[in-house]
């Protein structure tokens, strides 16, 4: 990967670990039910989590940010990769006031630009949302790489576009696999911390 200048990160289940908030939500989807935990989750697994709310027939409830932690190790990765002279940014499907959780999260520095769906009215995987972060870090798709959990979201819009592309398999991901060559990663990884060995 000697030509890559610029590595982009998705946020959700790759640099933060969402697992209660998901939990937190079917607690609060399957309350007053007799859907118990256990059988929405085993679902989930089988037919992911968006189809298991229609199968049971469920209102999605709101998201719990507060639930939202850092997976560990993430801010010794993101200095590595910057010691090691990459600039890194954000291409996420994210809710308004990303950088101030960044902020929040103490890793803001390590990022030259953020691209988040809600500032740019625009999601993943729409190309366009990838190519407004091309032009805020100045940069383009042939000497980038994304590295993402969602195959759908992450993986093949930056595959078709000539990124490489890095899947990490954590949170609901790791129940995926690639529907074909086109959502196939260049490398795939089940912890950041691996991205050592490539780059």
């Amino acid at each position: 990967m000697s030509k890559l200048t610029h590595i982009f990160f998705d946020i959700g289940s790759t640099l933060v670990d969402e697992t209660e908030c998901y939990n937190h939500r079917i607690r609060d989807m399957i309350a007053g039910t007799d859907i118990t935990f256990e059988k929405f989750s085993e679902k989930s697994r089988l037919i992911g989590f968006g189809e298991a709310i229609k199968f049971f027939g469920l209102t999605k409830t709101p998201w719990h940010s507060e639930d939202e932690r850092l997976y560990p190790d993430i801010t010794e990765i993101l200095r590595y990769l910057c010691d090691r002279g990459y600039t890194l940014g954000i291409i996420a499907n994210q809710a308004a006031g990303m950088e101030q959780r960044l902020e929040k999260w103490g890793i803001r520095q390590f990022f030259g630009s953020v691209t988040a769906s809600t500032e740019e009215d625009v999601a993943k995987p729409d190309f366009e949302i990838f190519r407004r972060a091309f032009e805020k870090a100045g940069c383009s798709a042939d000497c980038s790489v994304m590295v993402g959990d969602r195959l759908d979201n992450d993986i093949a819009p930056a595959k078709a576009l000539g990124m490489k592309t890095v899947w990490i398999k954590q949170g609901l991901s790791v129940y995926s696999s690639p529907q074909g060559d086109f959502e196939r990663a260049d490398y795939t990884v089940s912890d950041l911390m691996e991205l050592k060995n490539l780059f």
